[in-house]
């Protein structure tokens, strides 16, 4: 099951069911976290509860899409308690790159990156009960930082590059007992400064340059082992580039389960009603193949896993004159 959000023709938020090329309206919630809370506690699962509100009432996916009415599969009333984080280092990558990966953990002198790397592979998926090594972490945004499927992702004028990261994220919510409660998975785009990140490693932090995309389809269950799409880059309407790309258990070397426990053992991070969305990484970039970005680019990721492809347009933004000042 995938859900979306949209606005409705007379401007309410509304959550339905994707069927085909149609959306079925779900009644009396307007929201996915209205649903996922209510769900919490009634102490069913999410899927169950859905089924026992789908309407009759249908729309045209496409028209929804034409219009600009689509919305980000699921967001917090309060943006500042939606947080968005993330890990790197998780994936395997294609086999040329695993393989050049693992003849440089052959040699003595190891970057931090790949020490790293080399932990996840060696203790990324521990067996159940027992805690693995920590992946990469890092702080991305919070609500704020979403942008909608379809939308404009700014390039602001401090930033020396801006591009596309496949990713898969998962979403949770923080229930009254204080569990995180996994609600399901989405195509993302983590947006990152590449040029700022390879000046310096410690520079990763900066280079998330806190804007992102997810959707447009919210997927319900368990994800798939192996989840593959492909990641394009459009240019006046023609793509300049395109790569496939792999995600899940297969292609990792963390386990969900130990990025989901990394995260979620920090006391913070289970504060009853926050929603959480965590990109889990990836191994495809278009920087990577030495692209430069320019304004107006289209990203374009999809996978026949999540429905609908994720698309958003560069647009430069400039930023607005503020100081710190004095109280």
């Amino acid at each position: 099951m995938r859900l979306v959000q949209f606005t409705a023709l007379e401007g309410t938020t509304t959550v339905a069911v994707v069927e085909g090329e149609k959306l079925r309206f779900i009644s009396k919630f307007t929201s996915t976290y209205e649903l996922a809370r209510s769900a919490i506690s009634k102490g069913i699962p999410l899927e169950k509860l859905i089924e026992s509100h789908l309407t009759v009432k249908r729309t045209d996916y496409l028209e929804v899409i034409e219009s600009g009415r689509l919305l980000s599969p699921i967001h917090h009333p309060e943006p500042a308690h939606f947080w968005i984080t993330g890990t790197g280092l998780t994936h395997s990558g294609s086999a040329a790159t695993r393989d050049a990966m693992h003849k440089a953990l052959q040699e003595e002198d190891l970057s931090d990156s790949m020490k790293i790397f080399k932990m996840g592979l060696e203790g990324g998926k521990p067996r159940h009960g027992e805690k693995g090594v920590q992946p990469e972490w890092f702080y991305k945004g919070n609500g704020t930082s979403v942008i909608r499927p379809n939308g404009d992702i700014d390039l602001p004028d401090y930033a020396m590059d801006g591009g596309e990261e496949p990713e898969i994220i998962g979403f949770y919510l923080i229930g009254a007992d204080g569990h995180p409660y996994r609600i399901g998975y989405a195509l993302g785009n983590e947006y990152s400064d590449h040029i700022m990140e390879r000046i310096n490693y410690l520079y990763l932090a900066h280079s998330k340059l806190r804007q992102c995309a997810f959707g447009p389809e919210l997927l319900l269950g368990e994800l798939p082992a192996s989840v593959t799409g492909n990641v394009s880059v459009i240019r006046k309407e023609q793509p300049i580039w395109s790569k496939a790309f792999s995600s899940g258990a297969d292609h990792m070397i963390h386990s969900l389960a130990n990025l989901e426990y990394h995260h979620f053992k920090y006391d913070l991070f289970r504060t009853p009603g926050d929603l959480h969305g965590h990109f889990f990484g990836t191994a495809t970039l278009s920087f990577g193949d030495g692209l430069k970005i320019e304004e107006g680019d289209q990203f374009q990721i999809e996978s026949d896993t999540f429905g609908m492809p994720l698309r958003n347009t560069l647009k430069k933004r400039k930023s607005e004159p503020w100081e710190v000042r004095r109280l």
